[in-house]
């Protein structure tokens, strides 16, 4: 299957390093040329690092980059299954997504990676609303086994079981979700990052000490180390989609402290800071 991933963010390398991992010939759009260079690197340094684990064949860290390639011209993009992986705003995804469909036509499946954004909103400002589906990936998702397969209220049937399919295929847990809000993990897990977020607000423990904590009780990660992984601003665009969705219900709250770390710049791993400093 040829599958065309839409953003070269952090979540767009490890989908396309999955897809490719899997045998699918795999291209990486970005229109940022340099986003799509560091793509390619981190691609061979996390292939490098399963490798020199023993998690990965070198055989097939070589297969799978030549699987791979990348491109800042929409044009070029022709694919069996895109998968988007860009920003969480409903009129950017919708316009790249329309441009796609002018290229790909009515047989292509066309994927989101949406957090938070409902399904069916976006079938609905789509050229071919039977054609889309959602297909949400973890961080790192070339890493967590788990996807959540989201059908809006306009999939064709085939075009879920296909989806199922292809992410059975890929070696992932995969698990079909209605079209609600943050469907099943985010909205189960908002509150891991609110909560978090609440009690350093109220002074109760800074953001080291409640990481540590919910480390010591299992969890491989806490809320502000998992935040500055999948990026500070991107995990505030969820939360603020989701209180939204849910007619601003108080629970899900976005946070001033997170929404001043944004303000800053401090966007976690990807920009040196966040809650922790990655500048040395």
């Amino acid at each position: 299957m040829n599958v065309a991933v839409i953003g070269s963010g952090v979540m767009g390398i490890g989908i396309a390093q999955v897809c490719a991992m899997a045998g699918h010939s795999t291209a990486i759009f970005d229109i940022d040329t340099s986003a799509l260079d560091r793509a390619a690197s981190s691609i061979k340094a996390n292939l490098q690092k399963g490798v020199e684990l023993g998690k990965v064949k070198a055989e097939v860290m070589a297969s799978s980059l030549d699987r791979l390639s990348y491109s800042h011209s929409i044009e070029e993009i022709n694919a069996d299954l895109i998968i988007e992986a860009i920003v969480e705003k409903l009129d950017v995804k919708l316009k790249v997504l329309n441009q796609l469909a002018d290229i790909n036509g009515e047989e292509c499946v066309y994927a989101s990676n949406t957090s938070s954004i409902p399904l069916t909103k976006i079938a609905a400002g789509f050229k071919y609303p039977s054609r889309v589906v959602g297909i949400h990936f973890f961080n790192p998702a070339h890493i967590m086994k788990l996807v959540e397969v989201i059908s809006a209220e306009q999939t064709d049937e085939k075009v879920l079981h296909s989806s199922v399919d292809f992410v059975k295929g890929l070696g992932k847990q995969c698990i079909v979700a209605k079209d609600a809000p943050g469907f099943i993990v985010n909205r189960v897990a908002r509150h891991f990052y609110v909560e978090g977020l609440k009690v350093l607000e109220e002074n109760v423990a800074d953001h080291a000490l409640i990481d540590e904590l919910i480390e010591s009780s299992g969890f491989k990660m806490g809320p502000f180390k998992l935040m500055d992984l999948i990026g500070v601003e991107t995990n505030l665009s969820v939360t603020e989609s989701m209180y939204e969705l849910f007619n601003y219900d108080q629970k899900f709250r976005p946070n001033r402290i997170q929404q001043k770390k944004v303000q800053a710049g401090f966007h976690g791993k990807k920009s040196g800071k966040g809650f922790y400093d990655y500048s040395e």
